[in-house]
């Protein structure tokens, strides 16, 4: 062999999935602001602070609560949101690390797929922007293919 021939087939092509998990990135953080937020402020707010600021602003969105079952039903939703923003976050981080320790596997994409389902599932479709930047994460995972590794 030569050493040209030595030197192209030692040298591995280095694959990055960036864009994926730039993508898959603004979407956790997105979630983590909206998802965890809104259960944040909803945990945290009493009677009070829930009939003088949080409902009004329901009732002028078009959500009609009466002030005797608000409460739970707010506090439903707020556990329901903070739930899957857990589910969400374990998906993305084990996709993370999935991409980082092996990015020319492409079944890492099912972990970005999983995570935009809990989204949009888990906020019954509200945060569908935010579910389509790991939607589209795992697309670019299944149509990015690496550069073939040289067998000679």
């Amino acid at each position: 062999m030569t050493a040209a021939a030595t030197t192209k087939t030692d040298a591995v092509v280095a694959f990055r999935r960036r864009a994926e998990l730039v993508i898959a990135g603004i979407g956790l953080a997105g979630s983590a602001v909206l998802q965890g937020g809104f259960a944040l402020v909803i945990a945290r707010s009493d009677d009070a602070a829930l009939q003088a600021t949080i409902l009004p602003a329901l009732r002028s969105a078009g959500l009609e609560l009466d002030g005797a079952r608000a409460h739970v039903v707010l506090n439903t939703l707020a556990a329901w949101f903070g739930f899957s923003f857990i589910v969400v976050a374990l998906c993305t981080a084990i996709g993370f690390f999935f991409a980082r320790l092996r990015p020319r596997r492409r079944a890492t994409g099912w972990w970005f797929l999983a995570a935009g389902l809990a989204c949009l599932f888990g906020t019954q479709f509200v945060l569908y922007p935010v579910a389509f930047f790991f939607l589209l994460s795992a697309a670019l995972f299944a149509v990015r293919t690496p550069t073939p590794r040289s067998s000679s």
